[in-house]
């Protein structure tokens, strides 16, 4: 703890069940301003994108062949990881569906196509709330995901809860500490330049506190996010958002 307090500059008080915020709120004016216009958020390029591979046939079929017009999927983004024989992340299905419907090769994790296609399924529920899935089989999927997020681990022997529970609204090396609401993702990151799913926010974290990252698509990864979009029910999707 003490390498903890160290670390931080103490700003303001810690965030409370009832205060909950999108990291959205923690950004400046003039990044708030690129996420709101459609026409400066560099994130809507991958939704453009997307939307042309939706109705790209790929392999046997496009997307757009099972599911009509890509507003079709208005809600989906909301509730996943959901339960289909085992937790799946939005990715996951998308290579799923890619697999056993229209015969073409899984995407990779973070490739072009695979942000594009899950940005412009999250941007049909933009302004919706968070709706987790209810399948009581993700009940325990959740519970090791909590599990997870308090867990100290690497080389600083930190947990994610430190920083987003107890020290959320303060500054860590001059950069404000959200809340963990996984609200915008993917997410067009200035420091990346490009966009990025919350599995690579999450591994990112894990180098940080010096820990070896988790495997994309591994059950460690689905059950964070199935505990954080847990914890962010009822907030609104922003996809795509614009963080620093």
């Amino acid at each position: 703890m003490r390498r903890l307090a160290l670390a931080l500059a103490l700003i303001a008080g810690p965030a409370t069940a009832d205060d909950r915020r999108s990291g959205f709120d923690f950004m400046g004016p003039d990044t708030q301003a690129m996420q709101r216009d459609d026409s400066a958020n560099p994130g809507m390029l991958w939704v453009r994108d997307g939307e042309v591979l939706w109705s790209r046939a790929d392999g046997e079929k496009s997307c757009a062949d099972c599911h009509g017009a890509v507003e079709s999927m208005r809600g989906v983004a909301a509730r996943y990881p959901v339960f289909d024989g085992t937790p799946l992340s939005l990715e996951q299905r998308i290579n799923r569906c890619r697999t056993a419907h229209q015969g073409a090769a899984p995407l990779a994790y973070e490739s072009p196509e695979m942000l594009a296609l899950t940005a412009v399924v999250a941007h049909q529920s933009r302004g919706l709330p968070i709706a987790p899935d209810a399948d009581p089989r993700l009940d325990a999927v959740r519970a090791e995901g909590e599990r997870l997020f308090r867990q100290r681990q690497g080389q600083l022997d930190l947990a994610c809860s430190q920083c987003h529970d107890d020290n959320a609204g303060k500054r860590l090396a001059g950069n404000p500490i959200p809340q963990a609401h996984p609200t915008g993702y993917p997410v067009y990151r200035l420091e990346w330049q490009g966009m990025g799913s919350l599995q690579r926010r999450l591994r990112n974290c894990q180098g940080a506190v010096r820990a070896e990252p988790y495997a994309y698509g591994s059950a460690e990864l689905v059950a964070l996010e199935a505990y954080l979009m847990a914890r962010a029910r009822g907030m609104p999707l922003e996809t795509p958002a614009v963080r620093p």
